[in-house]
């Protein structure tokens, strides 16, 4: 989870990923930032983030982005 930490902070250092529990929802992300996190997600862990995985609750929370990649990791 180290990882996704850092590569989130990359792309916005100015948010506390890991004590924020809404994202999306407080509309502290945009799409702009979802973009850019889901294609360093695919190209850091190696997976496919199709477009029905990109569901605020999948995002609202580092552990909600973390538990996603986990998933499709295993598939």
């Amino acid at each position: 989870m180290d990882e996704l930490l850092n590569l989130l902070s990359e792309i916005r250092p100015d948010v506390d990923f890991q004590n924020e529990e809404a994202l999306i929802d407080d509309e502290i992300l945009d799409s702009f930032d979802i973009i850019s996190i889901v294609g360093e997600i695919n190209d850091q862990f190696d997976i496919d983030i199709n477009v029905n995985d990109l569901m605020p609750e999948n995002f609202n929370t580092v552990e909600a982005m973390w538990d996603l990649i986990q998933k499709l990791r295993n598939e």
